[in-house]
């Protein structure tokens, strides 16, 4: 492997992020905290509690999965696309760079970047509203498998892309919506039995029950499932990327 390759486009990302830093941080942190202010402080003083939890400490999962969701899908894309839209894509595919390093190199960046954007909303979100973790460790793990899960869902999103209205296509009118109907302001367990089933097809759904037992041990469906639910993402994009490639389908401008 070519180490000082996906050195090289790693190190680029991340600092083309820290130049974009009010956009790329403060942006997401601050409207996440709005959600605290809002659902967590005022009015989740005023609803009762869910499986034991306190509201505003029960929503606080949910934010931060949204959070991470629809800022791995934007880096991605949008760290592959910019490229082909300015034109220095070239530079990449005339370097002796294979496929795979490209990958890990924009990947990997982009699930750095929301990893970090994710505990900074943590920490926020301490501010507002008293929490707890009980499991660190399968926290971690959620967050770093939905983090390099979704930003290589989003890598696919930027080579599929042929315009801005297409990169803004899957966090808008997709992640998003199925993130706020996947149990993030409450527990799935509280919809009608029609309701809870169709629930159950939302992807979202086990990722943030998931997340949720890693907090407080509580959640709509087991963490087994939830976590081969997120690896079975994970395999899928990694298949589709591997598809793509394979068939020779290279970095269009």
């Amino acid at each position: 492997m070519n180490l000082h390759a996906v050195r090289a486009i790693y190190l680029f990302e991340m600092h083309r992020w820290v130049r974009t830093i009010v956009q790329s941080v403060a942006a997401p942190v601050i409207t996440t905290s709005l959600y605290f202010i809002v659902f967590g402080a005022a009015i989740g003083s005023r609803m009762p509690e869910i499986n034991g939890v306190s509201y505003g400490a029960f929503i606080v999962p949910g934010l931060l999965m949204l959070s991470i969701l629809t800022e791995s899908i934007s880096n991605g894309s949008f760290g592959i696309y910019m490229p082909k839209f300015a034109g220095t894509i070239y530079e990449v595919l005339s370097a002796p760079v294979s496929a795979g390093e490209v990958v890990i190199g924009y990947v990997g960046a982009a699930a750095t970047k929301s990893v970090i954007l994710g505990l900074i909303i943590l920490a926020t979100a301490r501010i507002f509203v008293p929490f707890e973790i009980n499991h660190p460790f399968v926290m971690a793990a959620f967050l770093v498998l939905t983090s390099v899960t979704f930003a290589l869902f989003g890598f696919l999103t930027g080579i599929w892309a042929d315009g801005w209205e297409k990169l803004s296509i899957m966090p808008t009118l997709v992640v998003t919506p199925l993130a706020f109907l996947g149990g993030s302001f409450y527990s799935i367990d509280m919809l009608p039995g029609t309701w809870r089933t169709i629930a159950l097809f939302n992807p979202v759904v086990y990722l943030v029950s998931g997340f949720r037992w890693s907090f407080y041990g509580v959640s709509d469906v087991g963490v087994g499932v939830s976590l081969a639910a997120t690896l079975g993402f994970l395999a899928l994009c990694l298949a589709a990327v591997t598809v793509i490639f394979r068939t020779g389908w290279r970095l269009k401008t």
